[in-house]
């Protein structure tokens, strides 16, 4: 079957482990299903893996992506949700120690067939498009708890995204904004900076500039390069929320400021399976439309790889079936 998977790992030149060929037709075993993606999203997730992060040399080659939209051998429509547990697992998905995602352990959804546990999939709501549903199930799922689970904020209160136009920030934005909290983003370029506002945010910032308030949350993706601003940013009482360190994992904590100002942080990785269904609900209801930086046939998929690598981005890029 056709697929894009990671030949072997390759952490200085990543995209040279890329292929785009075929590779052998899965089997399904019992309690699980075969998906035909329609449409699948990438995640930086998937530039690790081809760097060889997380995964033993043994474990290659291993097909790409973790999210996905397609429909099942009836034709049923649905989403894919990216975590796989241990089946005596009960509770939440994201604290069982066995877990893993799509392309760690089990071959990803950058193929004509995808082989995932009957659980996780989840009906595809009526009039909701393949494109924009692909993009859920990773960054906007991680966005979607950071939001609601997570940070307590409510309708009327201010919440801080650093960073504007990665696929978290950008579902953090739009999110955010249709549940009425007042959205404030910080950008490195002009560019960005608008794109944010064109998605909702009610003002803009340059990376590090000084706020005209103290905002009630802050949404953390970037690290050490953000860190003493977000810290900066919160008010008394405030959280910061953290769901990854793009520009590195070690920042300066300011733990006198933690601790007299009270500040809660707290980490928050993916979601679980109902929370990808409220945010289906959700996103449906309240009419959002996710950002879609790019849209590129699977076939081309070195283009899709280059242009995360180096930035490009305005949303979320899907691959689409070939």
């Amino acid at each position: 079957m056709f697929a894009v998977y990671a030949a072997k790992p390759n952490p200085e030149a990543p995209l040279d482990a890329l292929v785009v060929g075929e590779r052998p037709e899965p089997e399904v075993p019992e309690g699980w299903v075969s998906v035909h993606p329609t449409a699948a999203s990438l995640n930086m997730h998937d530039l690790w893996t081809l760097r060889g992060v997380g995964l033993k040399p043994e474990q290659y080659p291993m097909i790409l992506g973790s999210d996905a939209a397609g429909t099942l051998a009836d034709g049923t429509p649905v989403v894919v949700y990216p975590i796989v547990g241990d089946p005596a697992w009960a509770g939440d998905e994201t604290l069982d120690p066995k877990r893993t995602l799509l392309t760690e352990k089990h071959q990803g959804t950058f193929a004509d067939q995808v082989i995932v546990p009957a659980h996780n999939v989840i009906p595809l709501p009526a009039g909701f498009s393949p494109v924009a549903a692909s993009v859920l199930g990773t960054a906007w799922l991680t966005a979607y708890r950071m939001l609601f689970t997570k940070s307590g904020l409510r309708p009327g209160q201010t919440m801080l995204v650093q960073g504007a136009s990665g696929g978290v920030s950008t579902a953090l934005i739009q999110l955010g904004r249709a549940a009425g909290m007042t959205v404030w983003v910080t950008g490195r370029s002009e560019e960005k900076r608008n794109l944010a506002e064109k998605l909702g945010a009610h003002a803009t910032f340059e990376s590090g500039a000084r706020l005209p308030g103290k905002v009630d949350a802050v949404f953390e993706s970037v690290g050490e390069a953000t860190w003493k601003h977000s810290m900066r940013a919160v008010r008394p009482g405030g959280a910061i929320i953290c769901c990854g360190s793009t520009s590195g994992p070690n920042p300066g904590a300011d733990l006198q400021r933690l601790f007299f100002l009270q500040i809660r942080v707290e980490g928050s990785t993916m979601g679980t399976r109902q929370e990808l269904v409220d945010l289906l609900a959700f996103v449906a209801a309240a009419g959002i439309q996710p950002q879609i930086g790019q849209e590129i046939p699977m076939d081309r998929a070195q283009e899709a790889f280059a242009a995360m690598q180096n930035g490009d981005t305005a949303g979320k890029i899907v691959l689409t079936a070939k």
